[in-house]
């Protein structure tokens, strides 16, 4: 019997997948749980057009993510700091300022957990900070940390 899955159901397969299982596993397990529905015209068709749907959803967020990357890699971002002895900051640049700084300065909004500082910001200089933007896409993006006159 052929049914389209309404959700993951693992060992047989994602959500709007249709597949093949024997008529007892259906009509007793899948069917009562809402796990599926038979695999009748409407309910394949309604499958495909939602699969599309997706298709097309990633595909534009993968473009938008693409554009952003371009956009992020080709700047940088100053920030000025307070600056003690040896050139070292009170304190340090984090994700959050980082992400701030996004919003400011490219009207991006991008999650502080998406930001990946690989050595941390304690010091003048500069620095290259990951930003994830989408699967598979990561921005490097251009922080200069100088000194504040006190």
């Amino acid at each position: 019997m052929k049914v389209v899955l309404n959700q993951d159901v693992k060992g047989l397969g994602k959500k709007l997948q249709i597949v093949d299982v024997s008529e007892g596993y259906a009509r007793n397990f899948l069917l009562p749980r809402k796990l599926a529905v038979i695999a009748d015209n409407k309910n394949i068709n309604e499958a495909n057009t939602k699969n599309e749907a997706l298709k097309f959803k990633k595909k534009t967020e993968f473009e938008a993510a693409e554009k952003q990357k371009e956009l992020l890699e080709k700047s940088f971002i100053e920030f000025k700091h307070k600056v003690g002895d040896g050139g070292k900051l009170f304190g340090s640049v984090t994700e959050k300022e980082i992400a701030d700084e996004i919003k400011m300065k490219f009207k991006l909004n991008i999650d502080k957990k998406k930001i990946v500082i690989n050595v941390p910001i304690k010091q003048l200089g500069s620095y290259t900070v990951d930003i994830k933007l989408y699967e598979g896409i990561v921005a490097k993006l251009k922080i200069v940390v100088v000194g504040m006159k006190v």
